[in-house]
């Protein structure tokens, strides 16, 4: 779920996280970037402003599940017509199974939401590999799977990084002046809580797709029928609660629907960037119940955490490192050709925070 307005793309952008704002930080760890750089007119003569409408975003996150519902009749009556099907519709269950991973991942959305606003998107991003440590323990209290010693091994480092970057918050945040001490403690902590309560999602869903064979499709459509109409009527109270400077919507209200979509009636293309994040997610949340029922919730976590790896090859981090071997000279020149645009980005982001 993304909250954020702009997007930094210098390589050195982690290392400059002091001096960047609260909305650039958050920028690089979300999902529907694009429609967050999006600024347009809202309700009643509302003043131009930036799209800022998380919860609204999040509706079109479980719409995306929702669609791979409809993905799956349509696949099955397709199927049913040949001669000799060969879909496996899998066995009849409950839907109502799968409303405790939909209420879980509003769950664990929301609270990371609220994290994200507490602490920096670079301990946000790391901390969120606590997942694997909970999702292997609940797998093998409440799965009876029996994890080899290389993966309990894998839990360990993993809980030592996790360990390191607590101390690294503990011991900077008094030099941090967009957070403070205390809310930075407090937004770590709950990212690890909500981590706790996505790895029970993932441990429920890989219970009932082995129990009762479900396809992905339909699992992953179950959930988002879920998550959908009751987020959607979420929506109304949420338009009620007012949550001051926290909000960055101009009613200060914990999410206007009604601004979100006066300003996507004045810039349609933000319809098309939260049509672009919809499809992402439904294609997202299909693959991971996919490694779910074939292999496990466990792995299924560790190859989403690979996406801080994907990030910091994305921000350049690697390019110092390969500066330094003798085998990549031009890393070198890069680095140097680079060192203008960094510095006089970095001047920026401390003018505007000075100002």
């Amino acid at each position: 779920m993304s909250i954020t307005v702009k997007k930094k793309r210098d390589a050195t952008y982690w290392r400059a996280k002091g001096s960047a704002s609260e909305s650039e930080r958050i920028c690089l760890v979300n999902d529907s970037k694009w429609a967050d750089m999006f600024s347009a007119p809202g309700c009643n003569g509302v003043p131009n402003h930036a799209f800022s409408h998380p919860f609204v975003q999040a509706v079109g996150m479980f719409l995306g599940e929702l669609s791979c519902l409809v993905v799956f009749h349509i696949l099955l009556c397709h199927d049913r017509r040949k001669p000799e099907p060969t879909m496996d519709p899998g066995q009849s269950f409950n839907p109502l199974l799968f409303l405790p991973p939909a209420l879980c991942d509003m769950l664990g959305t929301s609270i990371m939401y609220v994290a994200l606003n507490m602490t920096s998107a670079s301990s946000f991003q790391m901390l969120r590999g606590a997942v694997i440590i909970f999702t292997g323990l609940l797998s093998v209290a409440f799965l009876g799977r029996r994890l080899q010693p290389s993966q309990w091994i894998g839990i360990l480092v993993t809980i030592i990084g996790l360990v390191v970057v607590g101390l690294a918050d503990l011991l900077s945040g008094h030099g941090n002046d967009s957070h403070k001490l205390s809310e930075v403690i407090t937004g770590d902590l709950l990212i690890i809580m909500a981590q706790i309560i996505v790895a029970v999602q993932m441990v429920l869903e890989e219970k009932f797709v082995y129990k009762h064979n479900v396809h992905p499709l339909k699992a992953v459509g179950t959930e988002g029928f879920f998550g959908f109409f009751i987020l959607s009527l979420l929506l109304i109270p949420m338009f009620f609660i007012h949550v001051g400077s926290f909000a960055d919507n101009p009613r200060q209200v914990l999410e206007d629907a009604l601004d979100a979509f006066c300003q996507i009636g004045h810039k349609p293309l933000i319809l098309l960037a939260l049509l672009g994040n919809t499809v992402s997610i439904a294609f997202f949340n299909f693959a991971g119940i996919s490694v779910t029922k074939e292999i496990s919730a466990t792995t299924r976590m560790v190859l989403d955490s690979l996406r801080t790896v994907v990030n910091a090859l994305y921000n350049g981090l690697h390019k110092p490192l390969m500066a330094k071997l003798p085998c990549f000279p031009g890393e070198q020149r890069a680095e140097e050709e680079e060192a203008p645009e960094r510095e006089r980005l970095l001047g920026g982001g401390r003018a505007a925070n000075e100002s």
